[in-house]
């Protein structure tokens, strides 16, 4: 299974720390990263397709597949930890071998958690911040994220974290299915998750501290789904009152993927910010 085409991008690859790391490349001017979530299957063609060359026109752009996930490396467990802090280090490792910063982050998910980790560790290295249904905050865990936690690797198992991830009245096809499906049950792939969820069950969630977060200085957009029922609209919230200078756009009739059920509304306000704020 081969890295699928974005018309306008370049599939590439980078090796950092002994991790050949994938990514698609496009546009020209100051650096942009894109980070999927961590949910079974996701990559950066599945999450970011339908908006990275919208993206591409104002930025130089870096849809990064993060380690375990897509098409980057996805060493045994037994030879890596597959912790946030682990995640955090790989994309600033990333950063530093494409020689990008001052780099702006765009982040959905366990993406935002990652790229709220790579801006307290390294702030020297970022720009701005667009966290996008972002983890980082103590929630609930729901029947949606049981639903991703516990994945069976069934396309029964792909469709319920769809449709947990999406609004009631988003109409996916088969070939979404089938695809994030595909990129799951490869073998290294699916020890990478378990091990991955695994250390999330360990935690009970995917989170930092409050304080951890209060460090980031940066400007920041936290974006969210007025519908999410995976990161609700408190954890939005909460961000915005632990980050100093944060800007909140809450975008109705959306789910967890807003990059995917609204695409020209997100990426108009993720320009607009990283242009204007």
């Amino acid at each position: 299974m081969k890295a699928r085409e974005i018309p306008g991008a370049v599939s590439r690859y980078v090796n950092v720390n002994g991790i050949n790391t994938h990514y698609y490349e496009a546009g020209a001017g100051e650096a942009l990263i894109l980070l999927h979530g961590g949910g079974a299957g996701a990559d950066s063609f599945g999450n970011w397709r339908g908006c990275l060359a919208a993206f591409a026109e104002h930025f130089h752009v870096y849809a990064v597949d993060m380690i375990g996930f897509g098409f980057t490396d996805k060493p045994a467990p037994g030879d890596y930890p597959y912790t946030q802090q682990a995640r955090n280090e790989h994309i600033i490792a990333v950063i530093e071998a494409l020689e990008l910063a001052p780099v702006s982050l765009i982040g959905n998910s366990m993406g935002g958690c990652t790229s709220m980790g790579v801006a307290v560790e390294r702030p020297d290295l970022v720009g701005k911040l667009v966290l996008m249904g972002s983890a980082g905050v103590r929630a609930p865990i729901t029947d949606e994220l049981k639903a991703i936690m516990n994945y069976d690797y069934t396309t029964d198992g792909m469709v319920r974290i769809i449709r947990g991830l999406t609004n009631p009245d988003f109409a996916f096809d088969d070939e979404l299915v089938n695809y994030r499906h595909g990129l799951s049950i490869r073998e290294d792939t699916k020890q990478a998750y378990n091990a991955v969820m695994g250390w999330i069950r360990e935690q009970g969630g995917l989170y930092y501290d409050d304080e951890y977060m209060a460090r980031i200085t940066h400007k920041t957009l936290v974006v969210n789904g007025k519908l999410d029922k995976v990161v609700p609209l408190s954890s939005a919230y909460r961000l915005l009152e632990l980050i100093e200078h944060s800007w909140g756009y809450i975008i109705p009739a959306c789910g967890h993927w807003a990059m995917i059920e609204k695409p020209q509304e997100f990426t108009e306000a993720s320009l607009s910010f990283l242009k204007n704020a």
